[in-house]
This record gives C-alpha cells, structure tokens and sequence, in this order.
C-alpha cells in the first residue's frame, strides 16, 4: 500500500485537482464536505493499482487508453439509492393523465417512448414497466419502449440482472411481488424474464453531447434526484440535453425537491392532481 494509503489521506491540492477533473468528465461537483468520501474511494484506487502518490495514480487514470480506471471511479463515486414504486404519485400521475394527453398528439407510427434517466439499479424503469402493465389501460394497444440510461457501468449490469432485496420490494403489492418476482434464498426476489427483457439499458453522461445526442423523439421522461448533484451550468447543460431529447408535446419528471423553474424557462409547469410535471411545449405554444 501507498505512503499516502497508508496514511489515509489526500491533500487539499489532490482534491481539488480531482474535483475540478471529475467535474469536467461528469458534470458531478463534490462539496468540501464530500472530502471524506472522495478521498476514501481514492485511496482505495491508488492501492489497488499500486500507486504511492496521488500524481501517479492521477496521471494513470487521466491518460489510460481504455479509460477503465475512470469507469471504476464513477462507478465508486455515484449514489445509487432507490427502491420500486419510490415517489408512487409520479407513476399515478403518468398512468392518470400525462400519458393519455400525450396519445392525443402522438404520431401513430412509432412506438410511444418512456427514459428512465439516471435508472440506477433498475428499480424506476421496471416500475415504469409494472405501472402501465398494471394501471393503464392503453397498453393492450399501445406499443412502448422504455430506455434507462446510468452513467455507472456495474449498476447497469446490475439492472440488468433483475436481482433485488427485500428492501427494494418492500413498497410493491403483494399480488405483483407474486405474479412477477420470483423468491429466492435470503429473501432476495429476481424479477421475471418478460419484464426485464422490456427495458433497454444504455451507459450515458448526460452533461456530455456526444452521448446524449442519439437520444431524441421521447415522450416521457424520468429525471429524478440527479440534478441536485450538479452545479448551476452542469444543470443547464443537463436540461438541455433532456429538452432536446423530449418530443414536443413530451413531459419530464423531476425529483420531489428539484425545480425546473430554478433552471430554465424552456418548459411549461404543469400541475396535474397526482404531481407536477414539465411539458416541452408543442409548436405555437410559449413555455
């Protein structure tokens, strides 16, 4: 182990420079008061690795070729909380009026089109699958697709799997434990093969064009408790990516303690009974 390993710590310099670093690299700004986290994850790296200093294993991560030591640390440095039907009244609102004014306008020959943006381990884009599933009619008839997109590779893999904990599945109806979740061992719960199969997963950065701008003609967006991770020009870069990526007529959820109307006036404020929501305004409407 590394001097600085050993001594558990990084100095001011190291943290700032990282910082400034990851900043540019994910649009994600680490407080002061994230110092403890930060620096624990990087020693860990430096270890690992088999770096005595800071400046080397720096130097390693920036200029690797296969940038896997810059996916390890985003995989290590991004929050990954969640659990299935978390914020429920957004899925309400969704199934009760946002999906159904958005079929008034939707062309007829494409597959209606739902992102899960940041999904993590896959609780919210399978939620999504089980709301319309479960409480929306229009599905008999109504072709979707729904992409989720993490900036974390293994939590990706991880959605993939459908593997989930008794506390993820804590919030979900008996009767839809049982017709979609398998029950294993140490009361964990693998969702079943249909449901998994219907989500497609994608890595992206969303403060990063050249990821973002493949994903465009959505009708519905989930954007939730990510933007409060970003600072004031991360965020717009963020919301114009998620504009843009919006067809017209398309709505955007937000965490319950994020505001669009804090970070741009491209969109219109919709309240509806379940929830708020904001459309991209269909033409000759103003925001």
């Amino acid at each position: 182990m590394s001097e600085q390993a050993r001594q558990g710590s990084i100095s001011q310099a190291d943290f700032l420079r990282f910082r400034d670093f990851f900043y540019r690299k994910t649009g994600l700004y680490f407080e002061e008061g994230k110092r403890y986290f930060v620096d624990k994850r990087l020693l860990a790296r430096m270890a690992a690795n088999g770096h005595e200093t800071f400046r080397s294993y720096f130097a390693f991560m920036r200029f690797q070729a296969s940038q896997q030591e810059l996916q390890q640390l985003i995989n290590l440095l991004t929050v990954n909380e969640t659990y299935f039907f978390r914020e429920e009244y957004q899925f309400q609102c969704m199934v009760n009026s946002v999906l159904n004014e958005v079929l008034r306008h939707h062309p007829g020959n494409r597959p209606l089109r739902i992102w899960s943006m940041p999904c993590s381990s896959g609780e919210e884009p399978y939620s999504i699958a089980l709301y319309l599933l479960e409480y929306w009619p229009p599905i008999k008839n109504t072709d979707v697709e729904i992409i989720a997109s993490d900036i974390d590779s293994n939590i990706l893999n991880a959605a993939r799997r459908g593997l989930y904990s008794q506390r993820s599945v804590q919030h979900l109806p008996d009767r839809i434990r049982r017709n979609y979740f398998k029950s294993l061992p140490d009361q964990m719960f693998q969702l079943n093969d249909d449901l998994r199969e219907s989500v497609d997963f994608t890595k992206v950065n969303l403060t990063d064009p050249m990821d973002t701008r493949a994903y465009r003609n959505f009708d519905l967006i989930f954007c939730r408790n990510l933007l409060i991770y970003y600072d004031d020009t991360s965020r717009r870069l963020a919301v114009e990516a998620l504009f843009d990526a919006l067809d017209p007529g398309g709505f955007i959820f937000l965490g319950h303690s994020e505001s669009m109307s804090r970070i741009s006036s491209l969109f219109r404020v919709r309240k509806f009974s379940d929830a708020i929501a904001y459309q991209k305004p269909l033409a000759g409407q103003g925001a």
